[in-house]
């Protein structure tokens, strides 16, 4: 679609505000509004603005930013008003020169993509997004007070979350976004919608929209959604299951011709368990994610299996001749820009270093002898563990840039000595990772 073609497209559907969407260098969504009236400009040029309160950005001194729309993401959001429309863009960050910001990790993801296809290879993503649905207050704030308290797969009217969650799925419909699957979860309040396998961009692209459809349409009908990690210690955390698959000219390559995995996926695997640690406080960004791993099916070791949700990576059962692996310790606060492009590197790597693949577990981890469980690495146990081992690795700097890196780390452990040194623990938790995420 052309610009002329976008122009007529806002005109004809009454659209009168375009939402311009962009997210800091945490994961954490922004955006801008413009009127109609500035549409040709918007599209032509971009727009500027002031990147000096967007964390991890820019100092005053240097504060000027444009955001330039990236006009193949244009989508009406079927929840604002149909007098009016609204119409939304995801954004890359780019210098007033025209140039790339150094810190749009959007952009990052982009040469990752690039990376893949100079390699041959198409990237694909699929994911299982898992969350939490909250009762609000008589003034319409959130509570920890959880929607229901129903199981995994339970069914109305146990599970009260059922009717949200049905117009979640065909407002996502509506959006291009299509669900798979859908259920409750273990937890109560707890839900998941799996939704499908795109290109590792437009995936990222779809996550940050998956979180604001379900939250716009949770709070539509009187309920809160947290993507908070572990929001309860004795409760079953929320994930985000990640598969992963490569194409080749349109077809999958890694389970071979005769169904068995191939050297190329045993490869792209290997590289991704090699550099697991080095990407944890990517992947599990929030101080919180580090209570959900081990517990509840979440991973807490390097390792991979054969269909063992115990595992870091489970290789599913193939399905149609569809090849993929399953990565099972990130979760929904990470910045998917970011952990995406490291992810596949990560894999890529593998490829072109032929890293072998050990030999897989196909234990239950989380009722394993010691005598397993001692010769495994173990995924680092805090996020200020995981900032020490990330600051320094040579594989996250050649992929995001040292400075990148550097910036990422001063910004989360800043975040970490503001909790240890808030005077109210809990009610800083709340507000800053229970109603953000």
């Amino acid at each position: 679609m052309i610009q002329k073609d976008i122009l007529n497209f806002m005109d004809e559907n009454d659209v009168k505000f375009i939402k311009l969407v962009f997210c800091d260098l945490l994961g954490v969504q922004k955006s801008l509004s413009v009127t109609i009236s500035q549409a040709d400009k918007l599209l032509s040029f971009g727009l500027a603005f002031d990147a000096s309160s967007i964390i991890g950005f820019s100092d005053k001194s240097k504060s000027d930013l444009y955001l330039k729309p990236d006009i193949s993401t244009m989508q009406l959001l079927p929840w604002r008003p149909s007098i009016g429309r609204v119409v939304r863009f995801f954004c890359d960050i780019i210098n007033p020169d025209g140039s790339d910001f150094l810190f749009c990790t959007r952009a990052i993801l982009r040469k990752t993509v690039e990376r893949c296809e100079n390699m041959g290879f198409t990237p694909h993503i699929g994911m299982e997004c898992e969350f939490y649905l909250f009762k609000t207050d008589n003034n319409g704030d959130p509570t920890m007070i959880p929607y229901d308290e129903a199981c995994c797969f339970d069914v109305a009217p146990i599970d009260k979350c059922e009717n949200v969650r049905r117009e979640m799925c065909l407002t996502l419909e509506e959006m291009g976004i299509h669900p798979e699957v859908s259920h409750h979860e273990s937890g109560p309040g707890q839900n998941e919608i799996d939704f499908n396998y795109r290109g590792s961009l437009s995936g990222a692209d779809t996550l940050m929209a998956f979180k604001t459809t379900v939250k716009a349409i949770a709070t539509k009908n009187g309920c809160f959604v947290s993507f908070m990690p572990k929001p309860f210690p004795d409760k079953s955390g929320s994930g985000l299951h990640l598969y992963l698959s490569l194409l080749r000219k349109g077809e999958d390559v890694f389970f071979s011709n005769d169904g068995g995995f191939s050297k190329l996926a045993r490869n792209f695997t290997a590289g991704i368990l090699e550099r697991s640690c080095e990407m944890a406080s990517f992947v599990n960004s929030n101080f919180n994610s580090y209570q959900r791993l081990g517990e509840f099916e979440a991973p807490l070791y390097v390792s991979w299996s054969y269909q063992n949700r115990s595992q870091l990576i489970r290789i599913p059962s193939a399905e149609c001749a569809e090849g993929r692996i399953e990565l099972r310790n990130p979760d929904p606060s990470l910045n998917p820009y970011l952990a995406f492009a490291l992810i596949i590197n990560a894999g890529l790597d593998g490829i072109e270093n032929n890293v072998l693949l050990g030999p897989s577990v196909d234990e239950n981890l989380y009722e394993a002898d010691e005598k397993i469980t001692s010769s495994l690495v173990r995924l680092p146990s805090t996020l200020e563990e995981a900032l020490q081992i990330s600051a320094n690795s040579s594989f996250i700097n050649r992929i995001i840039g040292k400075d990148l890196n550097s910036e990422y780390t001063k910004c989360k452990l800043r975040e970490l000595v503001e909790l240890e040194s808030s005077p109210n623990k809990d009610l800083f938790i709340f507000n800053q990772y229970f109603k953000r995420l």
